[in-house]
């Protein structure tokens, strides 16, 4: 399997150099050079089978035969020992919740994938590998514990001081050994923004044997394809007149790389009629959808924080897999957004009616699936994307809803760690310094 940039400007490569790359030479992304279809006796047989199956045939859509048969079964394995449940909400709604792995967030699915596919195609080198993650919140805490301890990997990841809830710093900051924190001086944006300039010094890059853990990482976003055939398949084998109904997701939005999954997942075969790109008040998509302009912009702080991001970098990826087509976009995305007070009141409504409570961001993706079945007006199967557990906003949730006071034990452990990071300015040159001193 070749992995082409979509900057055009420089060869396709293969998946150890995608993935050890994260970035190509031409500051583009990766995308696979083609996307085979699943066959339609997948599809017939999909609610037979179980998650690693399913994902052991969707990952090979992906990667090809680069990786044997039994090494990939074994990082899915590893990969999806929790539960993905499908909960249904009334008529037709249903809500998938991604966040029972170890850091109660869904970027689990995709750090875990990762940090064995990277182990697996680095297991050869006699020198470390230097993963950099930018985090607005549940990257890091999932990419720290998914690479805890992997032997010759180091991991540097980027957080925006008192920009992230204090249980998720915890999360990010209380790891040690191969994990480094640390807190930049700025916003996600920025700290995005110095892991792209570290990456795209080649010589910088090479010198230390750099990659990226954020979902500019192919090895990222292919796993958070699985998860939409997940929710087909339990579908499936749910009421089949229901599973006939023309399927829709609604996608809490930040960097778009779980949206730029269900769109892989599309493109491999999957039948989706619509997905609602839902935001909060950082709206750069929706007034792209509207105009035909993408105009980046200084991203603002919500209660949403995960998804505060003012110029999604899988925006590119999403670009090349509609075909650079603003019609194209529109016939298969919707795009919404909400403030912060939608988002309360929604958490509030929910938890009122049905003792159901959403985090801040399945509440967002809840918003955009109620606008667009009220809008659509015929019959469709309709699911949100819950991607946090609400435990982890507990100074938000307590304002939405005055009895929560619920910390799962994975939480709970988290609290007694100490802390142990290091703050640096906006400077790529710190950055520099710093990863220079770890690897002296």
């Amino acid at each position: 399997m070749l992995y082409y940039s979509t900057n055009l400007k420089s060869p396709a490569v293969s998946l150890r150099e995608a993935v050890m790359r994260g970035l190509a030479e031409d500051g583009g992304l990766y995308l696979p050079e083609l996307i085979p279809v699943l066959p339609p006796s997948f599809f017939k047989s999909i609610g037979d089978m179980t998650h690693n199956e399913v994902a052991l045939k969707v990952a090979r859509v992906f990667i090809g035969d680069d990786v044997p048969e039994d090494v990939l079964a074994g990082i899915i394995k590893e990969s999806l020992d929790f539960m993905i449940p499908l909960k249904r909400f009334g008529e037709n709604v249903y809500c998938l919740e991604l966040f029972h792995g170890p850091t109660m967030a869904f970027k689990d699915v995709g750090a875990r994938f990762m940090s064995r596919l990277m182990a697996y195609l680095y297991r050869n080198e006699d020198r470390a590998l230097n993963v950099l993650v930018a985090t607005s919140g549940d990257t890091g805490s999932a990419v720290a514990a998914g690479f805890h301890g992997v032997e010759g990997i180091n991991v540097f990841v980027l957080f925006p001081g008192g920009k992230v809830s204090p249980l998720q710093q915890k999360q990010i900051t209380t790891w040690g050994r191969n994990i480094y924190a640390l807190e930049v001086d700025g916003t996600f944006d920025d700290c995005q923004k110095l892991t792209k300039q570290m990456l795209g010094d080649r010589q910088l890059s090479d010198l230390f044997n750099l990659t990226s853990a954020n979902s500019i990482n192919i090895a990222r976003l292919i796993p958070q394809s699985f998860y939409y055939f997940f929710a087909f398949a339990r579908l499936d084998t749910g009421r089949i007149d229901e599973a006939r109904l023309p399927l829709v997701f609604s996608v809490p939005c930040g960097n778009f790389g779980n949206l730029t999954g269900g769109l892989m997942a599309r493109a491999a075969g999957l039948p989706v009629l619509r997905f609602v790109a839902s935001t909060n008040i950082n709206d750069v998509f929706c007034r792209f959808m509207e105009t035909g302009e993408y105009k980046p912009a200084a991203s603002i702080p919500t209660i949403s924080n995960a998804m505060d991001v003012g110029d999604p970098s899988n925006f590119v990826r999403i670009k090349d897999l509609m075909g650079n087509n603003i019609d194209n976009f529109r016939e298969i995305i919707t795009a919404y957004s909400y403030s912060d007070d939608d988002t309360s009141m929604a958490i509030g409504k929910l938890h009122a009616a049905t003792d159901y409570i959403m985090d801040p961001h399945g509440a967002v993706a809840y918003l955009g699936l109620r606008q667009f079945m009220s809008e659509y007006h015929e019959a469709v199967n309709g699911i949100f994307l819950e991607t946090a557990h609400p435990a982890k906003f507990p100074e938000t949730m307590k304002r939405i809803i005055d009895d929560f006071d619920y910390l799962p034990p994975q939480l709970q452990e988290v609290l007694s760690r100490e802390e142990k990071f290091h703050s640096i300015g906006n400077d790529p040159e710190e950055l520099k310094a710093f990863i220079q001193g770890v690897n002296q």
